[in-house]
This record gives structure tokens, sequence and C-alpha cells, in this order.
């Protein structure tokens, strides 16, 4: 029998979720190569495993313990010469290949069946370029990134969660706790280095197509990116939280909190982030603040204690220090999370929402959630220069399902797809790649809005021969 999660396991783990995800089993892959017992670079800087290796099973494992992939070689990379020799060995063998930075895609799309899983744990070093500028490694964390740059008073809009790796984060757009005050995590992104389908190393800076293509879908469809250069903006001094909570309630009550909620938090400051979350007869309400105490702060805080039955704060802390709260889990579990749609208010779901609240209340393990996005996110310039097509929607919500053994996954699977359904069939129109669903069948409408065309010319490029393909990868043409 697993461990059995009470229900505040389960709303720490929601409440991670649109920071990045919950902090995987990461951090122990790169502890087990400490540099004690780190593998020497082989002549091409890279390492090679296949099944029955030593290490091969820790390499292939990600954190959802729902993905169970089995490549048929593990190239574990120092450098971009060593990701350059293994892209030309998969394509010699006509190896798909899956990028692995962190291991924390939703549907396992880091790793593959029977193809080649190139590892970027060992790109996670840290450089400092000046004092406002890092170059970091894909398979850097965010507790690594964080340890690093917020003694120094900087602060890079990447989430909060330990184990997730920038590499996937920031491909895929990236927010967190910070994003509507300085952007998603892309948007602080100046350079990138990328090894292309064939082999070939390029730089990216910015005014060029790929760099463009690679905040916001960038996600193991063009190459393997290899180095990552980063903008770092003042950090906040401090940061308090506010947490709201009904007890036992109903679904008439849970969608009028729902709705008064997308009002309350509409013109919240962009030093705020806010999430609505309902897990099972309980709704919860996180609010963080790092502007400090103001009117328009406290009036909101009324507000949403007046439509909820319990508050709590902590004390206004230190950033680094309140951030750890939402470090997440250290260890792997059983899950299905995915986008269930960004929103542009309550008007987007009300057509589906009275029959969604009753099914997620009636089924366990199930977490439904709408977070905050907006302030600097919309910023047009911001827009301009990446690929990331959402950024209209200032809500964006998900779906999520856990479950403590095999048994209980087929069931848990149904009831998470019949409530997808109900969003599906409402007209949403947006989805968040980040948070991907293998059964979305409009999928390159919804990730990528009226960029995917551009961005399978741009894929056309730099992988003509499609070496890096996965369930929902971009086409070429």
């Amino acid at each position: 029998m697993g461990k059995t999660y009470r229900r505040k396991d389960f709303l720490k783990m929601a409440l991670m979720a649109p920071i990045g995800l919950q902090a995987g089993n990461w951090e122990f892959i790169q502890k087990k190569f400490s540099e004690k017992t780190r593998p020497s670079p082989g002549p091409g800087n890279v390492t090679y495993y296949k099944s029955g290796d030593e290490q091969y099973e820790t390499l292939r494992k990600g954190f959802n313990k729902r993905i169970d992939k089995r490549p048929a070689l593990i190239a574990l990379c120092f450098n971009a010469e060593g990701v350059s020799e293994a892209i030309q060995l998969a394509e010699k063998n006509k190896w798909p290949v899956a990028i692995k930075s962190g291991g924390h895609c939703m549907e396992g799309y880091s790793v593959n069946e029977g193809g080649m899983c190139i590892n970027l744990s060992q790109l996670n070093q840290i450089l400092w370029l000046n004092k406002n500028t890092i170059q970091v490694g894909p398979g850097c964390t965010l507790s690594r990134i964080y340890d690093e740059i917020l003694p120094k008073g900087k602060y890079l809009p990447g989430g909060s969660c330990a184990g997730v790796g920038i590499g996937g984060l920031v491909l895929g757009g990236g927010y967190g706790l910070m994003g509507r005050k300085f952007g998603l995590t892309c948007d602080s992104l100046l350079e990138l280095t990328m090894v292309d389908g064939s082999g070939n190393i390029h730089k990216a800076a910015p005014g060029d197509e790929l760099l463009w293509a690679c905040k916001g879908g960038g996600n193991g469809n063009f190459g393997v990116v290899t180095g990552l250069t980063f903008k770092l903006h003042e950090a906040p001094k401090l940061m308090q939280s506010h947490r709201f909570k009904i007890h036992n309630t109903d679904p008439a009550r849970a969608i009028t909190a729902l709705q008064k909620w997308f009002g309350l938090v509409s013109d919240l400051p962009n030093e705020c982030f806010s999430a609505f979350v309902l897990n099972r007869k309980t709704v919860y309400i996180l609010l963080t603040n790092a502007s400090g105490s103001n009117t328009a702060i406290q009036k909101t805080i009324t507000a949403l204690s007046a439509i909820t039955d319990k508050t709590t704060h902590t004390s206004a802390k230190p950033l680094a220090t309140a951030l750890k709260v939402f470090y997440g889990r250290p260890d792997p579990l059983h899950f299905k999370n995915a986008s269930a749609g960004l929103y542009k208010g309550f008007d987007d779901i009300a057509s589906c929402i009275e029959k969604v609240i009753p099914m997620v209340m009636a089924s366990p393990g199930m977490i439904y959630q709408v977070n905050t996005l907006g302030g600097n996110i919309r910023n047009p310039e911001f827009e301009k220069l990446s690929s990331f097509p959402h950024r209209a929607y200032p809500y964006f919500s998900e779906l999520q399902t856990y479950w403590e053994t095999e048994s209980q996954e087929p069931q848990r699977i149904k009831r998470f797809r019949e409530v997808q359904s109900l969003f599906n069939n409402s007209g949403i129109v947006a989805q968040y790649r980040n948070y991907p669903d293998n059964d979305f069948t409009q999928w390159e409408r919804l990730y990528y809005g009226g960029n995917y065309n551009r961005l399978q010319q741009i894929k056309n490029k730099y992988d003509p021969r499609n070496l890096f393909r996965y369930e929902q990868s971009i086409k070429n043409t």
C-alpha cells in the first residue's frame, strides 16, 4: 500500500503545480552523480547507458510514477559537443530523441520508448556574466538557481518548486508567483545555445527566429538547448501569504465563491498572485503579496474573508524563506495533471462549470484549480519577442488527479477525462503547453494559436528529419 495522502498534502501538491510542478526526484539524481561518483566524460563528452547498466533505471525515471518508458539508450551529456555526438548516433540508428532536463513533463515527453533519451542533468552550471546576467545549464534546478541568486538580491521569475529543471520550464513559457510583476520565465531569456537535428551547434540572440520560437514553443521540438542566458531582476525583499478556506461546501457555494473570486482578484497589484483550489468539498484560496501592506490589498483580503470560513496569514518573510514553503514534495508519485483552459473570465466556463464542480467534488484525488496570470505577462514587447500566444488571458486553470496504488489508476483517469471533456466541449480555445494532455485533439491550435505554422517552418529548418518527436511535437510540413 502506498503512502496515504492527507487533505493538506493534496493542497500542497495543488499549490505547487502552477509554479512549475512539484519538486521531483531530479535533485536526488544529481546527488547520485556527486563529484565522487560522477562518471567521467568519454571521448565525445557523453556517457551511454542501456537497460541493465548501472544508473539506467535512475536516469530514465522522472517525477510521475504513471510514466514508465524504456529508451533503447540514454545519453548522459556533459556539454554541447556530447549532445552533438549523441544526436548523430541517434540519427544513424533512426531513433527518435527525447530530451530530459528535469523529468517533470506531465505526459512524459522527456523520455521515450525504444529511442534515445538525452539526459541533461549534468549541464547544471551557473556562470555570472555580470551582476544582472547569468548563464545556466538546462539541467539546473530552480532551487539551485535561487540559492545562488537570492542572497545577492536577484530574482528570476521561474516559479518556486525546488526540483524543476530550468530547461523545460522556460522553453514552454514558464510562470509563477512573480510572473505578474516580471513576466514569464521566457521573457527574461536573452540568449541560448542549441544543438539541432543534424548535430550542429547554434547560438540564438535577440532578433533570431530560433530565440523567438524557443520562448514558448521550444519544448523538445527543434533541438537540444544546452545553455541559457538570463536577465535577472531586483528581488522583492519580503513576501506574505494569505490563505482562505471554505469547509464542507456544496456545489452551489463553490461555484458562487469561484465566480466572486474572479472578480475580486481581477485588479490585483502586479506583485500579487492568487489561486482558487477545489479539493473535494473544500475550497482553498491562496493570495501572495510582495508589495507590502496597502489599502487595495487589505480590501481584497477583507472581501475574500467575507466569502470564506477561515482566514490565516503568514508574517511577511524574506523572499528566499517565503518561497521554500512552495518547494514541494521530494518523492515521485502517481498523478495526471493537465491544462484545463486559459480564461478571460468566469463567462468562459459558465456553460460547463455547473457540471464540472459536482464531478470534481465526487471524485477522490481530484483537484480543480484556477490561477492568476495577467499583469506584466501581457506586456506587448514581451509578446512581440516570443512565440507564447496566450498573453491576453488573465487566468489559467488546471485539472489534477492523484492516486496511491496502480489499481486506482484506471478509474481516476476515466473521471479525469470525463471532466476534461466538459471543458473541451465548452469552447475552450487556449491551453498551456507546459501542462500537456495527450487527449487534446486540436493541440496545435490550443497550445500555439496562430503561431503554429511559423513554428513548423522553424522545425523544418533545424530538424528536417523529425528526429525530435513525441506524441504532441511540432510536425514538419
